[in-house]
C-alpha cells in the first residue's frame, strides 16, 4: 500500500450539533441545509451531502504545523447525521474523484514541497508519484475553484 486518505475525525465537530443558530453564528459557524446533490462535501463521512439534509459549516485548522508558514485553515462542511468514514487506503473515494482539486504536498515541518491542481479522476496516479518522494509527509486535497480542504492522504 502506498497512501491512504484520511477524513477528519468526528468528535471535535459533536458539539457543534447541539448548538442552536445563535450560538453557532456566535462561534463563526453555520448550520446549513444542502440544496444541490454533489453541493456539500462532508469532511467526517467522505460522501456528499443530499439535498435537504442538514451540515453544519465551521472553520478548520487543517495545517497546524509548528513554525510553518504555510499553517492553514478554512471552512468544512459536516452532516449532521455523519459517521466517520474509515481511512481509505490506495483508493480515491467519488467524493474526491468527481472533483477538481488543487493539491499541495507537504514535508514533515509543514513546508510545501509541490502543488497541482489535478482532475480527481487522476489523484490516485498523482499520490503514487508524489509518495514516490520519501521527503512527501502528507498531501492536502482542496477543492481548486473554492480552495476548501477536503481531506489528506498520508503513506501508509
Amino acid at each position: 500500500m502506498t497512501y491512504r486518505i484520511e477524513p477528519l475525525p468526528l468528535e471535535p465537530f459533536q458539539p457543534l450539533f447541539a448548538l442552536d443558530d445563535a450560538e453557532l453564528e456566535a462561534i463563526g459557524a453555520r448550520r446549513m441545509i444542502a440544496s444541490t446533490p454533489n453541493s456539500a462535501p462532508c469532511r467526517v463521512s467522505l460522501a456528499d451531502a443530499e439535498p435537504g439534509e442538514a451540515l453544519i459549516l465551521v472553520n478548520h485548522v487543517h495545517l497546524d504545523a509548528p513554525g510553518s508558514p504555510y499553517r492553514g485553515g478554512g471552512p468544512v462542511f459536516v452532516r449532521e447525521i455523519a459517521t466517520e468514514a474509515a481511512p481509505i487506503a490506495d483508493a480515491v473515494p467519488e467524493v474526491l474523484s468527481r472533483r477538481l482539486l488543487s493539491v499541495r504536498t507537504y514535508d514533515a515541518h509543514g513546508l510545501m514541497l509541490d502543488a497541482d491542481v489535478v482532475e480527481g479522476a487522476n489523484l490516485a496516479a498523482r499520490l503514487i508519484d508524489w509518495f514516490d518522494d520519501p521527503r512527501t509527509h502528507e498531501v492536502h486535497i482542496h477543492t481548486a475553484r473554492r480552495g476548501c480542504y477536503l481531506a489528506r492522504a498520508v503513506r501508509n
